[in-house]
């Protein structure tokens, strides 16, 4: 497989699909012609949820001697590079989660204070996971994360395909998904944590909807250890979600066992008796 590169350029038509039906309905990139202004990015900051933090264009940093998340903790400045999609979604994030962010960023400090920035942990390892490749799925009940965590694909894309965007709702966390989303192959996969919610939720405006699953998701963090390391994740096969995928989403499409894997079997250990 080649190494992924996204679209070099501004692309507006990109937010009238799918899986940036979110974004485009709750800041409107289509209407811009090229890449939003550091300005206009920092305007779009929740106030009343997110803490002082100035998303920094990285010619501004160049003589910064912190570690990445140590400048977020220590100036609040959030390192940013003009004109790239990756940066450009990370910001977004940092928008739509910022409970989640800036817990993200506290637990990394206190696990850089404790194993220092060259050794990486099993919670570091799963932070970066979560916030690169994240998906967060609220689900009316547990038993659809059970489906998920046991690879049963047909059933949740494909049999019960008319439940996702009405009660299987999706919301994109890593901002790495969103920038390969940008030019999507097959293969593309993210890392699924599900939230249960109420019948309330799904009656909420989009906005709202964040808020609530932002306050979720510190508190899965904080105290049911969601992410002190990767076993509550589980892989789910971004265009497999219905609408995602350009193509056709037919049963054949769910039968490639090459994308759509099976779950892995654990190894039986031989009887040595």
């Amino acid at each position: 497989m080649n190494k992924f590169t996204a679209p070099e350029h501004w692309h507006a038509d990109l937010f009238n699909q799918a899986p940036f039906e979110h974004l485009e309905e709750l800041f409107a990139l289509s209407h811009h012609s090229d890449w939003p202004s550091f300005t206009w990015l920092n305007e779009q900051k929740d106030s009343t949820q997110s803490r002082d933090i100035v998303f920094t264009p990285n010619s501004e940093l160049e003589s910064e001697t912190l570690y990445y998340e140590e400048i977020i903790a220590h100036t609040h400045r959030i390192p940013t590079r003009e004109n790239n999609w990756h940066d450009f979604f990370g910001a977004l994030i940092w928008c739509l989660f910022p409970q989640t962010k800036s817990l993200l960023n506290r637990l990394h400090m206190q696990e850089i204070a404790e194993h220092g920035l060259k050794q990486r942990s099993k919670k570091r390892n799963a932070l970066t996971l979560f916030d690169e490749c994240g998906v967060v799925l609220a689900i009316p009940d547990l038993s659809w994360q059970s489906a998920l965590r046991a690879h049963q694909w047909q059933e949740i894309f494909y049999e019960y395909g008319a439940m996702w965007h009405h009660n299987l709702l999706p919301f994109t966390f890593g901002h790495a998904n969103y920038e390969m989303l940008t030019k999507p192959f097959i293969g593309l996969t993210g890392k699924v944590v599900c939230v249960e919610v109420d019948e309330a939720f799904y009656h909420l405006p989009l906005q709202l909807q964040y808020r609530h699953l932002d306050q979720k998701l510190v508190n899965m963090i904080e105290h049911q250890g969601l992410l002190d390391n990767n076993q509550q994740m589980s892989p789910l096969p971004l265009l497999g979600i219905p609408q995602w995928y350009q193509g056709q989403q037919d049963l054949a499409f769910y039968s490639d066992t090459d994308y759509f894997r099976p779950k892995r079997q654990p190894i039986k250990k031989k009887d040595t008796q």
